[in-house]
């Protein structure tokens, strides 16, 4: 069976103004799971990436740790949902305000959670978590149908994962949503699959984080 090693991107910028950037602990982070790779002597046939800016800073990093080159497909069904828009509309329908910025992260993600209950749930107006659901589900089939047989490494967000992780396991969309907000920066989701089946081995693993010499290093956000 082809195995396929899904990776959450690295540690952002949260509270920036420009999230899509790798921390100086994203960067490390990116690179100590490459070496991890390197030390295991892993090799992939197969690089795919989404588009936005901290995928491509993680798959560089990575690329740094493992010494060798990663070229990667890019796919935008495996970019991140718009997280501000989906705040923005939530706070509408309710009457709530915006966390400020650089504020209170638990604050952020109670509110967070509820305006992705609600987009899972069908109520909030905006573009359907279905429509997302679809995006992903073509990435993944199209990776699926050509290429068998094979290590594929994919560098996604927790959204794009945690959906994968749903479609596999037959998760309702709130666990879904549960799934994505436990996911761990540059943590790995492993699964084996052939044309007829796939199968989840481990989910949000951190072999390369879960050290004493970095206990700073384990991240959410």
């Amino acid at each position: 069976m082809a195995e396929l090693l899904l990776v959450r991107h690295a540690q952002a910028s949260f509270g920036s103004d420009d999230y899509d950037r790798l921390s100086d602990l994203g960067w490390r982070q990116a690179r100590w799971l490459g070496e991890y790779f390197a030390a295991r002597g892993i090799a992939f046939d197969l690089v795919v990436r989404g588009t936005l800016r901290r995928h491509a800073e993680t798959l560089a990093g990575i690329a740094q740790g493992l010494g060798a080159e990663l070229d990667a497909e890019g796919q935008s069904g495996l970019d991140e949902y718009n997280s501000l828009s989906l705040l923005q509309a939530h706070c509408a329908q309710t009457g709530g305000s915006l966390p400020a910025q650089g504020g209170d992260h638990r604050a952020h993600f109670r509110l967070l959670r509820e305006a992705l209950y609600a987009w899972a749930d069908g109520t909030l107006e905006h573009e359907p978590f279905t429509a997302f659901r679809a995006g992903v589900q073509a990435a993944l089939a199209a990776i699926r149908r050509a290429h068998a047989e094979r290590r594929i490494l994919v560098v996604s967000s927790g959204g794009p994962i945690s959906t994968i992780i749903g479609e596999v396991m037959g998760l309702a969309p709130r666990k879904i949503v549960d799934l994505n907000l436990q996911m761990r920066n540059a943590s790995i989701s492993e699964f084996r699959f052939n044309a007829r089946a796939i199968h989840c081995v481990s989910f949000n693993t951190i072999p390369h984080l879960d050290r004493p010499d970095r206990p700073e290093a384990i991240t959410y956000a």
